[in-house]
């Protein structure tokens, strides 16, 4: 496994650990000038929940988007690629948790909503130009 990997896993636990002591209240409740999310989804082979820490550079109301950037890979995320294959997912930000349907913005979809993106968290644009993978933004919408 990449040194980048092994980092994100030791990082993500302890961001998970401290977050989970409040839900995003407070201690590690934000990150990048963002709002931390937990998000939890199901695995795509074993079938298991699957908690990994994010920020979602934007909300509209309820509704939450994330990008799966991976800071600029070539290849995507693995929480990507759970919910891709299951929708269903559950986040936790703010104090408040909720169960929620995840998609992947088209491209039209997010031509609208990346310059805003970009504009509250400006390494995402530099990391869409890292890679020639197309960096995927997902909206959350409770369910």
């Amino acid at each position: 496994m990449p040194v980048k990997d092994e980092l994100a896993k030791v990082f993500n636990l302890f961001h998970r650990t401290m977050f989970g002591i409040t839900k995003g209240k407070g201690v590690l409740g934000r990150a990048g000038g963002m709002p931390a999310v937990k998000l939890v989804t199901t695995g795509r082979r074993s079938g298991k929940p699957r908690p990994t820490m994010l920020t979602s550079p934007r909300q509209d109301g309820d509704i939450v988007y994330l990008v799966a950037s991976w800071g600029g890979d070539d290849r995507h995320p693995m929480w990507y690629l759970n919910l891709r294959d299951n929708p269903e997912v559950t986040l936790t930000m703010d104090g408040k948790e909720w169960t929620a349907n995840a998609q992947t913005l088209s491209a039209d979809e997010k031509a609208e909503v990346w310059p805003d993106i970009t504009a509250r968290y400006k390494n995402y644009a530099g990391y869409q130009e890292k890679t020639d993978r197309e960096i995927p933004v997902v909206r959350c919408t409770p369910v």
